[in-house]
């Protein structure tokens, strides 16, 4: 027998629609269950093996996977988007679910939903996380904090959450909890290119500014800076969020930066933001 709790959302920007799922199987109970949505559609790796093409679902009994935490790797099967790595938790008799939509110029944004089982039966929470840090978090309409942010007050019912930040599209996603578990949300905003900045009026004796770089927050609390402007590239150097950079040059999902030690390379847009 199982049970399926669903966790779905209207599909327009920035709105993702996801299913997590309880198993209750008689057998096998120490494996879980895998789904993976991209756009564009994507290879998939678990800890550096091809599993697959998205959509992408472990989900039948002979197909799930050994409980355990696995690094995820998406990569594009069209456009010069760079690739997207996560760690991510498979867990007991559980569904679960991944799904990124890649863009240019840091606007890509997804999703890590997974459930998790709790020692009372009976309790319930919600656990959500975001890149960037201290987005701020709506509840059902009501804000509750900024990110990340873990509430135990909360229903078993259906839900929506919203996550807002300055520069960043908004992103709105209904889901279900379930007694017994906790149900965590990792979720990546994408830049808001479109949003208008502030402008000075020019005058004559004005000097074209330098674009600088910010560094955004990450999944390991710094950046890589690559020799070439490539996942496979070498390591040259590192960065840290909150830092800034002169613009030297750029590249489909690249940035090329000067270090205060002289060093140049290359960090990935997703994690970096143009600033005048």
């Amino acid at each position: 027998m199982r049970r399926v709790f669903a966790i779905s959302l209207a599909s327009f920007v920035a709105i993702v629609a996801f299913a997590v799922s309880v198993f209750l199987l008689n057998r096998n109970l120490g494996k879980g269950a895998l789904q993976v949505t991209s756009e564009p559609q994507s290879k998939v790796y678990l800890n550096g093996k091809l599993i697959g093409q998205t959509p992408l679902c472990k989900c039948e009994l002979p197909d799930m996977l050994e409980v355990s935490d696995y690094t995820i790797r998406l990569v594009p099967t069209e456009g010069n988007f760079p690739p997207f790595e996560q760690k991510i938790p498979i867990n007991p008799k559980v569904l679960t679910v991944v799904d990124r939509t890649f863009a240019d110029g840091g606007e890509s944004s997804g999703s890590v939903i997974s459930l998790s089982k709790l020692s009372n039966k009976n309790g319930i929470s919600l656990s959500v996380n975001s890149l960037p840090f201290q987005s701020k978090l709506f509840l059902d309409s009501g804000e509750i904090g900024q990110t990340p942010t873990k509430t135990a007050d909360i229903t078993e019912s259906d839900h929506e959450i919203k996550l807002t930040k300055n520069g960043y599209k908004d992103k709105l996603i209904r889901i279900r909890t379930v007694k017994g578990y906790e149900l965590s949300a990792l979720i990546f905003l994408g830049a808001n290119s479109m949003q208008a900045s502030p402008s000075a009026s020019p005058t004559p004796s004005s000097k074209p500014s330098i674009t600088k770089i910010l560094i955004l927050e990450t999944p390991t609390g710094f950046l890589r800076v690559r020799k070439d402007p490539s996942l496979g590239g070498d390591q040259v150097g590192q960065v840290l969020p909150g830092e800034k950079y002169d613009l030297l040059d750029e590249q489909s999902g690249w940035y090329k930066i000067k270090l205060k030690d002289g060093t140049v390379g290359w960090v990935s847009s997703q994690y970096a933001q143009k600033q005048p």
